[in-house]
């Protein structure tokens, strides 16, 4: 090279003379390139060879898939050859699920899902559950009350949710021993209604009279406790007049219509009750013809029929079983006796039926010596393993026979 610096650079040099050009498939090359397709081939045949999770059909039954396909190529065979296998996840399933068995072996598993009719939103049945959302115990559904001359009546809904349904209590479903207590008369007394409210545990059934006063109100306040609530309706004694159970007594003597007037007007009282209690009514519930149209109009409202069981001429369960109207006979009154010490022994006599029979129903007034006891013995029995329920769970349903 000269020795002029400002010579561009690459300028003014010697001539290199040219080399022959080697040629393309070099026997070097050609090596390199039979190595990288075998690398290519193992690493793809590594990629879709069967894994093992999937566990392919065995051969005997693929043999047997082949030929019902030859047979009925419409049951499963597909354009390309391969066999498809469709299968359902259920009767409730969402989805179509078919498994495509490949010509390698494995199986291909396509879920889709079903077609349904129409095009609005979907929904999913979980079932009809018992009881009503806690926020809103006190408050009756609108859907379960009809308007009657003598006010709002009970109802079943128009998809067929009874009243006796909505308002029941929850409890377990367990099949221990299960006691039903309720305390009936509320009402009648302000300063005993308000002591049971007080003492009495939410798991005990609270029986309001239809001759009682401010019933709207102390019923509010016992279902946000948690009790669920029955309606005692007067019946006729056997000794009525001289025993009388209070305006609107159903009676032998009045006509069908006239009697569900009375109920009517009875019925109207109060919301959010699963079922009605007779309250007296020896003479009228020992009278078919008088009594007969008396349940039929309760079954029809979804509504239980609980008797308190003094009354051994009692046509109750009779009928109610005949027209299916759910119904329950109470097992004891456990405060014949006004005596703590005597309705205490009574409460471990109901214990001894529910342990025989798995449940019993008892019965009491709302005096003060038969709410202190209730309450002092339900603590107790609950450690002993018995579970006090809503009187809805053990009387006999005919929805759930």
């Amino acid at each position: 090279m000269g020795t002029d610096l400002n010579a561009p650079l690459g300028q003014n040099r010697k001539a290199r003379p040219s080399k022959p050009q080697k040629s393309a498939f070099s026997p070097g090359r050609v090596l390199l390139g039979v190595g990288a397709a075998a690398l290519i081939g193992v690493s793809a045949w590594t990629v879709l060879r069967p894994t093992g999770l999937i566990e392919p059909t065995p051969a005997a039954e693929t043999v047997a898939d082949a030929a019902n396909t030859a047979e009925k190529p419409e049951n499963g065979a597909t354009a390309t050859g391969r066999l498809t296998k469709p299968q359902t996840s259920g009767a409730l399933s969402g989805a179509h699920v078919k498994e495509t068995l490949t010509n390698d072996g494995s199986v291909v598993t396509t879920f889709s899902p079903k077609q349904r009719d129409g095009d609005g939103p979907a929904f999913i049945e979980v079932g009809r559950t018992k009881g009503q959302d806690p926020r809103m115990t006190a408050f009756p559904n609108d859907a379960l009350l009809e308007d009657a001359p003598e006010g709002r009546l009970p109802i079943t809904g128009p998809d067929g949710l009874r009243p006796m349904d909505q308002y029941a209590r929850p409890w377990s479903g367990a099949r221990g021993t299960r006691i039903a207590l309720v305390v009936g008369g509320l009402g009648l007394s302000q300063t005993g209604t308000q002591n049971a409210l007080r003492q009495l545990p939410p798991e005990i059934t609270m029986a309001f009279a239809a001759s009682g006063n401010s019933l709207e109100r102390w019923m509010q306040e016992a279902r946000r406790k948690g009790h669920e609530i029955l309606l005692q309706v007067p019946f006729e004694p056997f000794d009525y007049p001289d025993n009388n159970p209070g305006p609107h007594t159903l009676r032998v003597g009045l006509d069908a219509k006239k009697n569900l007037s009375e109920l009517h007007s009875s019925l109207a009282r109060i919301t959010n009750y699963t079922g009605i209690m007779n309250f007296l009514g020896g003479r009228f519930l020992s009278d078919a013809d008088a009594l007969e149209p008396v349940m039929r109009d309760i079954g029809r409202r979804g509504l239980l029929f609980l008797d308190d069981g003094t009354s051994a001429q009692s046509l109750t369960g009779t009928l109610a079983e005949t027209i299916g109207v759910p119904h329950g006979f109470a097992d004891m009154v456990v405060d014949t006796e006004l005596d703590r010490t005597a309705i205490l022994k009574k409460l471990d006599e109901l214990e001894r039926i529910a342990r025989r029979n798995g449940s019993a129903i008892g019965v009491a007034s709302a005096f003060d010596e038969s709410v202190e006891a209730i309450s002092q013995w339900a603590d107790e029995a609950g450690t002993r393993g018995i579970e006090f329920v809503g009187v809805s769970a053990l009387v006999k349903d005919p929805q759930q026979q």
